[in-house]
């Protein structure tokens, strides 16, 4: 099992790398088998080639993130954050609450995101 540490680390890479806008980067967070679920409920993609692909909209788009909160328990960690986009008709922000699993490496090998198109507002 990781150190916390390492699990933290892992976290805030993963959410900079969301802003920063590099699909190929937050995939190499992941395991090789790992599995994302984004939003739950949405279906899951299985393996780093889907969820790269799964990530190559975050390089059409300029975001913002913010990490607000992280807990972790064992292999695992729950998070909140910010991600505010910019859309052409303006910005919407939603703060999705993540779980993540690790393997002892600290690579992400589930990723399950908690929010809903409810969860999406206009930025102030």
């Amino acid at each position: 099992m990781p150190e916390p540490s390492v699990i933290r680390d892992v976290v805030a890479r993963y959410v900079e790398g969301l802003a920063s806008g590099n699909a190929a980067d937050v995939a190499a967070l992941y395991a090789p088998e790992a599995t994302l679920e984004d939003p739950v409920g949405s279906g899951v993609h299985r393996g780093r080639d889907a969820i790269t692909a799964f990530y190559a909209d975050v390089e059409r788009v300029r975001m913002r993130t913010d990490l607000l909160a992280v807990r972790v328990a064992g292999d695992s960690a729950a998070f909140h954050f910010r991600v505010r986009t910019e859309l052409p008709d303006g910005a919407v922000e939603v703060e999705p609450i993540d779980v993540m699993t690790f393997d002892e490496d600290g690579r992400i090998t589930s990723m399950r995101a908690f929010w809903s198109p409810e969860d999406v507002h206009p930025a102030a």
